[in-house]
């Protein structure tokens, strides 16, 4: 196998593995286009990417583009099956929080390494405005985004990419493909023997080099981990991390340091791997009511799997 690290990515770093050494370079540049389209069409922090151009023409009739429109529709999606604890109308909450750029800038020297939740400080938000008050014609490709309403396509998009990419590379080289974006995987294609062996802790950067523990994708199959210890900084006083609560406007309650769900698609699983930080302590049910294998780390180290969860190697 030949694996390449450090690519860059929608806001983080992506890591390619392919089962065919002989492929690597042209299954990495199929992965750079996706890279670059996803982020020309959906990123918040470029002024020039289409969703930035679709907030200057709130309230008025726009026809989007064709991957736009497929992220727009995942988002949508994502809030609908979960009754909008995955909503991606919280731009505004989210740019309130202080993550109005690339987190790189947001972190600097507000980054909170502390594991404590939020102090007492009292900082009042708002509700998001609802993902119901989005207008969308997929069809047509035509959306009416309401003047005000700002949209975060954040980790459903990067998910998106995931699939695409890995569905994409398999199919232009042939072999197995593994597509990691951030803690959002996709495998297509072939495994190698044993499945592709995952390694899962608090910060995927690290995961390879001290793992909580192991786990075996297998082909065609995704994990995604969303967790509120990697991305944490100070703001007005506060420790906060990017996943909102679209209830509250607020950040989610501390109950899990992280959740890794799998599923078909990188997008269903990280759909759910969100929902579940924000839902709390009911997210073992949520999930386990879904057929969704998971694994939940509490803040205080407790492990909690859902049924159908594979079978672990525990690190040494």
């Amino acid at each position: 196998m030949r694996r390449d690290h450090g690519v860059p990515g929608p806001g983080t770093t992506a890591e390619l593995v392919v089962t065919d050494p002989t492929r690597l370079g042209e299954a990495l540049a199929v992965l750079r286009e996706e890279l670059a389209a996803i982020d020309a069409a959906c990123s918040r922090f470029r002024s020039d990417s289409e969703i930035s151009r679709l907030h200057e023409a709130a309230g008025r009739q726009v026809r989007v583009g064709p991957l736009l429109a497929e992220a727009l529709g995942v988002a949508l999606r994502a809030a609908r099956l979960t009754d909008g604890l995955v909503d991606p109308t919280v731009g505004t909450a989210v740019c309130a929080l202080g993550y109005d750029c690339d987190f790189a800038f947001v972190a600097g020297d507000r980054n909170a390494d502390d594991l404590g939740g939020a102090d007492d400080r009292d900082t009042a938000t708002d509700p998001a405005p609802g993902w119901h008050r989005v207008l969308f014609d997929p069809a047509q490709r035509l959306v009416v985004l309401p003047r005000g309403v700002h949209l975060d396509l954040g980790a459903t998009a990067k998910a998106l990419a995931a699939d695409r990419a890995a569905r994409r590379i398999h199919g232009t080289v042939g072999c197995g493909v593994l597509v990691n974006l951030g803690g959002d995987l996709r495998a297509a294609g072939p495994a190698p023997d044993g499945g592709w062996q995952i390694a899962l802790g608090d910060d995927h950067t690290e995961a390879v080099a001290r793992p909580d523990t192991t786990v075996a994708l297998h082909r065609d199959g995704a994990l995604a981990t969303s967790g509120t210890v990697r991305r944490r900084w100070r703001h007005r006083g506060r420790t906060v991390h990017h996943i909102v609560d679209p209830r509250t406007g607020d950040v989610a309650a501390a109950r899990w340091r992280t959740v890794t769900v799998a599923a078909k698609s990188t997008v269903d699983a990280n759909t759910a791997s969100t929902a579940a930080i924000v839902l709390g302590a009911d997210a073992p049910g949520w999930l386990e009511r879904r057929h969704l294998p998971a694994r939940l780390v509490g803040v205080d180290g407790d492990v909690v799997t859902t049924p159908g969860w594979p079978a672990e190697r525990q690190a040494a």
